[in-house]
């Protein structure tokens, strides 16, 4: 696969909460606003900031995750999705040289702009700084010479003043451009939940929000230096097809996702490349529809808010009723994180109310005061299933904040996982009866791509016996 000469810029944190979700999504919006196609990239497993970035740019925003995928996977990623952009811009994540553990640069912001040749725009939180911004942006500038910074971004700053001084510093003392900055700004800051920043599916508004920001954006960054720092990233070399299928299979079944505002977290490249293997995507609201797509041959349930929506969840009597037949009737189902809170017998909020959910995994989903998961995991598959056979590795990232209770000790594990917050190993989710898997774990199906195509296999083989067939209904 040839890529063109790709202007590329990655916006990389000193540290967390310094603001680069803003600001990148805010720099996309502006651009966008002036014609340019604009590709937004997020590096690492978040959900949540790809979906300003779309909202910004009109084009869907993808991961880029240096720990699940190797060099040459981020590398098809990114020339499938930026090749036709006149610029992509990068959303890093926590700061710069920040990854999976203290001594490795192994999922980290500076590794995915070295694997990408991308320079790098530093955002600086500058709220009682001065001179001493030059010494900070010094550390990150030659902490590894390998990794490109091209200019920085001020944010809380405090005045145009403040921002003349923090600029003069950093140019005359380590010659490092400034290209703009925020003043401090309470009504920039964007909602948060338990699990982040709050999905763009739920957020009213955002058009305009993202005009607002745009505005200021144009106003306080130089964009004609970004893009000039973003046009000076060379040409990458060619890549093979290794993800994607040169030519994508004919469609062999129909998978039912579900998606709206409870469950909307998904990897696009992941549904895409289900699609290149021979599926065709039909969606669906546990919310709001009383019934599954027609002639459908598997399940996806996401991940994403359920808890947030628990009384129109239980309230769906018609939907709970029908997923349960379909999986009862020996349908592949593949569930993610709230996807499993919802297969439970019920969810039990913050306040301790319980909510009756499908009721195929025996036991309650119970929302905890504190995360209960976080991190990534590798996982060794315990029991075959329809995306994988015992014995297989999978990389994946857990981040949830309910807890199983009430489980029966023979269900049939998914995965043993290491890693990640809590490092012992141990096992998780379920495989039920045979057509079920259920698992807080994420997965991207490009750093696996034999999942994807074998999940496509078992919706198929399902289609080949006929499909529904409610006389051997499962009881769960």
């Amino acid at each position: 696969m040839e890529i063109p000469r790709i202007p590329r810029i990655v916006i990389a944190g000193v540290q967390s909460g310094v603001g680069k979700t803003t600001i990148a999504a805010g720099l996309m919006a502006a651009l966008a606003g002036k014609g340019y196609r604009v590709q937004g990239f997020k590096v690492g497993p978040d959900f949540i900031d790809p979906g300003f970035h779309t909202a910004a740019t009109g084009n869907i925003s993808r991961n880029l995750d240096s720990w699940m995928f190797p060099a040459r996977t981020i590398r098809e990623l990114f020339a499938r999705s930026a090749g036709t952009a006149d610029i992509a811009v990068i959303e890093g994540v926590m700061g710069l040289y920040d990854g999976c553990d203290g001594t490795r640069e192994t999922g980290s912001t500076a590794q995915v702009a070295k694997i990408l040749e991308a320079p790098v725009i530093l955002v600086i939180d500058a709220r009682g700084m001065a001179r001493s911004a030059a010494a900070l942006a010094l550390g990150y500038v030659k902490f590894d010479p390998r990794v490109k910074i091209g200019g920085c971004i001020f944010n809380n700053v405090g005045s145009e003043g403040h921002y003349r001084l923090l600029k003069e510093a950093v140019e005359a003392s380590i010659g490092l451009p400034a290209v703009g900055y925020l003043v401090r700004n309470r009504d920039l800051k964007m909602p948060e939940r338990h699990l982040g920043l709050v999905p763009t599916v739920e957020k009213e508004r955002l058009s305009s929000y993202l005009e607002s920001l745009a505005d200021l954006m144009t106003a306080s960054l130089d964009l004609e230096r970004i893009l000039e720092i973003a046009g000076s990233a060379p040409g990458m070399p060619a890549v093979s097809a290794r993800i994607f299928p040169v030519k994508p299979r004919e469609k062999a079944a129909r998978i039912a996702v579900a998606r709206d505002k409870a469950f909307n977290f998904y990897y696009q490249d992941s549904l895409e490349l289900l699609e290149a293997c021979g599926a065709e995507l039909a969606y669906f609201s546990p919310l709001a529809d009383d019934k599954l797509p027609e002639d459908i041959h598997g399940l996806y349930i996401g991940g994403g808010f359920p808890e947030m929506f628990l009384k129109e969840l239980a309230g769906n009597q018609a939907m709970k009723k029908s997923l349960k037949r379909a999986a009862g009737a020996g349908m592949p189902l593949y569930a993610e994180c709230g996807g499993l809170m919802y297969l439970t017998e019920a969810i039990v909020d913050f306040a301790g109310q319980a909510y009756p959910m499908v009721g195929i995994i025996p036991g309650q989903a119970q929302m905890q005061k504190k995360l209960e998961a976080l991190g990534y995991k590798t996982g060794e598959v315990q029991n075959d299933n329809i995306l994988a056979k015992k014995g297989d590795k999978v990389r994946g990232h857990e981040f949830h904040w309910s807890r199983l209770t009430g489980l029966p000790e023979t269900l049939p594990a998914a995965y043993r996982l290491s890693g990640g917050r809590g490092r012992e190993d141990r096992a998780e989710g379920f495989v039920l009866p045979g057509n079920v898997l259920a698992s807080y774990l994420h997965l991207h199906f490009a750093a696996h791509p034999q999942l994807a195509r074998n999940f496509v296999a078992s919706c198929r083989r399902f289609k080949r016996g006929g499909g529904l067939d409610f006389s051997r209904s499962v009881h769960f």
